[in-house]
């Protein structure tokens, strides 16, 4: 009998530090988006999307986790923005997806 094998096609994120640490307005942060496969940085990218759908390239590392990579975001005011990302997977998968997130204004 052959042993099954579980295999990822697709990088998909599974976590994200958006969810428990907001970025603040107007201060640059580090975010963490965490895949469930490694993903390959040198062949990757992410854009940072703003209102009218302009997009700008952001400087992205290897995290400390396995298929963690940390994404350094400009200051920022309040609003709605997203993470356009295209990354490849150690298998050699691509994937291309968006992370939509909010920056509140301080109470």
């Amino acid at each position: 009998m052959i042993p099954a094998t579980v295999l990822h096609a697709h990088a998909v994120v599974i976590r994200s530090s958006l969810d428990s640490r907001p970025p603040q307005p107007n201060q640059a942060a580090p975010v963490s988006l965490i895949f469930n496969s490694e993903i390959e940085t040198s062949l990757s990218s992410v854009k940072l999307v703003t209102l009218g759908d302009r997009k700008q390239a952001v400087p992205m590392r290897h995290g400390k986790q396995r298929g963690e990579i940390v994404v350094e975001l400009p200051p920022l005011a309040p609003g709605e923005y997203a993470l356009q990302y295209k990354v490849f997977a150690a298998d050699g998968h691509l994937t291309e997806d968006v992370v939509k997130f909010f920056v509140q204004e301080d109470n």
